[in-house]
């Protein structure tokens, strides 16, 4: 099958540190298809061979197991094209009409690698210049969209342009390995699935943390924060692969109808609600591995004074027979004591105790999703000598763990997540993808949030680089009785 891939913003970070390693991943382990050409778009002056010179020295940049030899990257770079366009300019699209043109590719595709406030305007001179047509895909990066209200302005231009069949909006956290394994935990085998629900589960904790901070990103990332950066979309969609029914199949479609009717089933905020289960947070200087950091208001590009959040942290609840009653806790933060990507299923003690059980001795599932992929099965087991059990009777039970390490099982060579991604976007296969009706859900779910934050109420709590987040993040869910995982 050959195809076209259009790179919008072919230049710029996401490009160079994501896609064109994702992309040189695939066509090293042979399943980019063959007669493929992808073409990079920007404004900048190049050619094709200036682009060929400056992806070979991004490449300097990407981890040593990703990066290509010379011979490779040379083989490689015969698919790399570039077009100079301006996206404002009609002209510029009537350009890129005739470069696609040039041979009849099964398969187009579009991806807006670019600013949100770009896509429509795009998708309105995509269609102009009448590359609109049944074999184009078009690929959208988060955010999609500020908040609801922008969220749906983009919709409803892109589909005015293209069916929905044809639009792959990317979230890159549904194309991990780890996440992959979440939902063959869950649907491929029988053993959890009928203690998936509130009669045997205490609690469920999403916790996704980063040591790094804004890093290049703070002009971005301080118009966007932690709450549209993270939760909205990411964690989200982690908490819906957790919460969903059985779908009836795995088709596209199935999987999402199932996480749409979870994000509809997601308690609504209440006043005190947002002053009882929400916390928000900045990141003050500190030390991270052993070296001093600045705060979040010393990093480039960040406004000085700037209340814009590095951490949330929040409680939330589903209102549907399975989960009623059982609280999500879900966390994310930068500049935090490590980067971890975790769920943990805490599940109730036994309803009747005749062993004396460890403080917090409860079983759990945690399921790590970064750095580490594998799974945890936490047990309690008689540890004591069998012959000192019988003199003094029943023994404190210990903990003990299952630890499946599927970087061990399986190689850490496995197809990463935007090799995943990009694959499935050129064979057109939808599955994990979001829809436009799940991204609505999630973002009148986060509304409420940023109106109150808006508002002035909850300016950011301060909380030095390489701890765990505000201390009121530890209050918010002690005063459940629980703690967060890492405390435990």
């Amino acid at each position: 099958m050959s195809f076209d891939l259009v790179l919008f913003g072919g230049t710029g970070d996401l490009a160079w540190r994501k896609l064109m390693p994702a992309l040189f991943q695939a066509f090293r382990h042979g399943s980019l298809p063959a007669g493929g050409r992808i073409i990079g778009v920007a404004r900048d002056a190049l050619d094709d061979a200036a682009y060929r010179e400056l992806i070979r020295a991004r490449f300097e940049g990407v981890e040593l197991a990703k990066r290509p030899n010379p011979e490779e990257f040379d083989r490689f770079a015969a698919l790399l094209h570039y077009l100079r366009m301006d996206l404002s300019q009609p002209a510029d699209f009537a350009r890129l009409r005739e470069r696609l043109a040039e041979r009849d590719a099964d398969t187009v595709v579009m991806y807006l690698a670019t600013a949100p406030a770009l896509f429509g305007p795009a998708c309105e001179q995509l269609a102009a210049a009448g590359l609109n047509t049944p074999r184009t895909r078009l690929v959208l990066e988060k955010p999609l969209g500020h908040d609801l209200a922008s969220n749906r302005a983009i919709n409803e231009t892109v589909r005015g342009v293209l069916a929905e069949n044809q639009i792959f909006r990317i979230d890159h956290y549904l194309g991990k390995p780890s996440v992959q394994n979440l939902f063959a935990l869950r649907f491929g085998n029988a053993m959890f699935e009928p203690l998936w629900r509130r009669e045997t589960i205490a609690n469920i904790q999403l916790t996704i943390a980063e040591d790094l901070g804004v890093e290049k990103r703070g002009a971005f990332y301080d118009s966007t924060g932690a709450l549209r950066d993270m939760v909205q979309n990411h964690a989200l969609q982690l908490l819906c692969a957790i919460a969903m029914e059985p779908p009836i199949n795995a088709h596209a479609d199935a999987i999402r109808d199932e996480k749409l009717k979870v994000l509809r089933s997601l308690k609504p905020w209440s006043a005190a609600a947002l002053e009882q289960h929400l916390v928000r947070g900045q990141y003050t200087a500190g030390r991270v591995g052993g070296e001093a950091v600045p705060g979040y208001r010393e990093e480039a590009g960040v406004k000085p004074g700037s209340e814009t959040e590095t951490f949330v942290a929040l409680r939330a609840e589903i209102a549907n027979w399975r989960w009623a009653g059982v609280p999500f806790y879900l966390r994310t933060g930068k500049r935090l004591a490590q980067r971890d990507a975790r769920i943990v299923i805490n599940f109730r003690p036994a309803p009747h105790a005749i062993y004396r059980s460890p403080l917090g001795g409860a079983n759990r599932l945690v399921i790590h999703l970064q750095p580490k992929d594998g799974l945890e099965l936490h047990l309690l087991a008689e540890g004591q000598d069998n012959r000192q059990a019988s003199r003094q009777g029943p023994q404190p039970l210990a903990p003990v763990h299952l630890d499946l390490d599927f970087d061990k099982r399986f190689g850490v060579e496995r197809v990463g997540a935007y090799e995943r991604l990009l694959l499935d976007v050129i064979d057109g296969r939808l599955n994990l993808f979001v829809r436009a009706d799940e991204q609505e859900e999630a973002w009148r779910w986060v509304e409420p949030i940023l109106e109150h934050w808006r508002s002035g109420h909850a300016p950011p709590r301060p909380y030095a680089a390489g701890s765990w987040g505000p201390s009121a993040s530890s209050a918010m869910i002690a005063r459940d009785g629980y703690c967060w995982s890492e405390e435990a």
